[in-house]
């Protein structure tokens, strides 16, 4: 097993000891090395609402409807190559009322 590592904070510029049992903690779960010391990892866990996602996600994201024209909100972030619809728009475009398998038997 690897030794501590000293690794210098990419917010405080602080040094801090990443323990040989944090790093086996951080690979069983497919962790990468942190960038960040616990005091930095917890304010930015704070500034962010608590978790670990965006909150501005969790708000969505307004644009405007590539089929009705109207403004709606989206629960992600628009690559600007693809239409983003409202809800009414994609579904239509999606086909409609869900059921699948019903059609096949008609």
């Amino acid at each position: 097993m690897a030794g501590d590592m000293q690794i210098t904070c990419s917010d405080c510029g602080k040094e801090f000891t990443f323990s040989a049992a944090d790093q086996a903690f951080f690979q069983e779960r497919g962790y990468s090395t942190p960038k960040r010391c616990k005091p930095c990892r917890q304010a930015k866990k704070a500034d962010q609402g608590g978790s670990g996602y965006r909150s501005a996600s969790s708000q969505g994201t307004p644009v405007i409807c590539s089929g009705c024209g109207q403004p709606t909100t989206v629960p992600f972030e628009p690559r600007g190559d693809r239409p983003v619809y409202c809800r009414a728009c994609y579904t239509a475009r999606k086909g409609g009322g869900g059921g699948g398998r019903a059609a096949e038997r008609a």
